[in-house]
């Protein structure tokens, strides 16, 4: 059973950092691309990284590049998301996916796994 379990979110204020972290088990960690996306309330759910499955490659929506870092431990079957200089329209349901290949991928459609998401609030 593949299992994406996300941890990390929480309340900060506006201008604050969190480092979300996502622990991969039951599938081969180290094949695939991960990626970040996530849902605010009334919004469709949207892309936020990706890192290729060696994590030599990431790529970034326009709305988070600059503020954010993504990176994985293919030893801990781990990714993370350090985001900086957080923003109130950064509030959201934040989700890790696992792909379908090891390439980055932006659409949804091309994630296999879900975990089911870790709560970020940013007060202003």
């Amino acid at each position: 059973q593949v299992q994406l379990v996300e941890s990390g979110g929480g309340l900060v204020q506006a201008g604050g950092s969190l480092r979300l972290s996502c622990k991969v088990s039951g599938r081969t960690f180290n094949v695939y691309a991960m990626g970040w996306f996530r849902q605010a309330p009334g919004k469709e759910r949207e892309f936020v990284a990706a890192v290729s499955w060696n994590g030599d490659a990431t790529y970034y929506a326009d709305s988070v590049k600059y503020r954010s870092s993504i990176s994985r431990d293919n030893t801990e079957n781990t990714v993370d998301l350090q985001m900086n200089n957080l923003k109130p329209e950064d509030t959201a349901v934040y989700f890790c996916a696992s792909g379908r290949a090891g390439q980055i991928r932006t659409a949804e459609d091309q994630y296999s796994y879900w975990g089911r998401g870790t709560q970020v609030t940013v007060s202003s």
